[in-house]
């Protein structure tokens, strides 16, 4: 069933949405690739960038299982929606009278599915341009396809900036705390913070072995 835009009652308040896992995956990604694209023209920094590229190739797959298996807001079938939905979320956005919805917007939904797969992409062509028979054919690649990522990183940065000032709702600093406008008894009740502690600890084990090995 897909998902319809919630109304702001008057009398909201800050609820959780976001669980600790979407949030640590979330800033995770932001890291990983500033700072695999920022090292990538860098022989020198050659490690870090491969070992940031498969961290975010890690971070996706956990994402995808976590789509699948985590908290509402998390679910793919929360938020991912079909054309109309975001043909309709963009024209309450130009009317002035944007849709609430508590998890993910339409707009947004969409770039995130785009990153995800422009991601995996990255990631793949990475993995392909190291190899010492193709790596040269796969290197352009993969550097198309980062900068196309890098577009619709930016696209969404707008999109956050832009709902974030008609939404009067600081979409940025909800994925710090979880935490957005909504009705009492509509946010979670669990926020998942083991998963979360897990991947950020595993994240951190592979990076200190990479270190080591390097």
């Amino acid at each position: 069933m897909e998902p319809t835009h919630v109304p702001l009652a008057a009398n909201s308040i800050k609820i959780l949405v976001w669980d600790v896992p979407v949030r640590v995956f979330h800033w995770l990604m932001v890291l990983c690739f500033a700072g695999a694209y920022l090292t990538s023209e860098s022989e020198s920094l050659k490690t870090v960038h491969t070992t940031l590229g498969y961290t975010m190739a890690g971070l996706i797959v956990f994402r995808l299982v976590w789509g699948f298996i985590g908290s509402r807001h998390a679910r793919f079938s929360d938020f991912v929606r079909g054309p109309a939905a975001v043909a309709s979320y963009l024209r309450s956005l130009l009317q002035g009278k944007p849709q609430h919805f508590l998890g993910h917007n339409p707009a947004g939904a969409l770039a995130i599915v785009a990153l995800l797969v422009l991601g995996a992409l990255t990631t793949a062509s990475g993995w392909f341009a190291l190899q010492e028979t193709s790596g040269e054919q796969w290197e352009e690649i993969h550097e198309t396809i980062a900068n196309l990522m890098l577009a619709v990183v930016l696209l969404h940065v707008a999109g956050v900036i832009v709902s974030s000032r008609l939404h009067h709702e600081n979409l940025v600093a909800s994925m710090f705390s979880g935490k957005k406008a909504g009705d009492a008894g509509q946010g979670l009740r669990r926020g998942w913070h083991s998963i979360g502690w897990l991947l950020l600890l595993g994240v951190a084990a592979f990076w200190w072995l990479q270190w080591k090995i390097s």
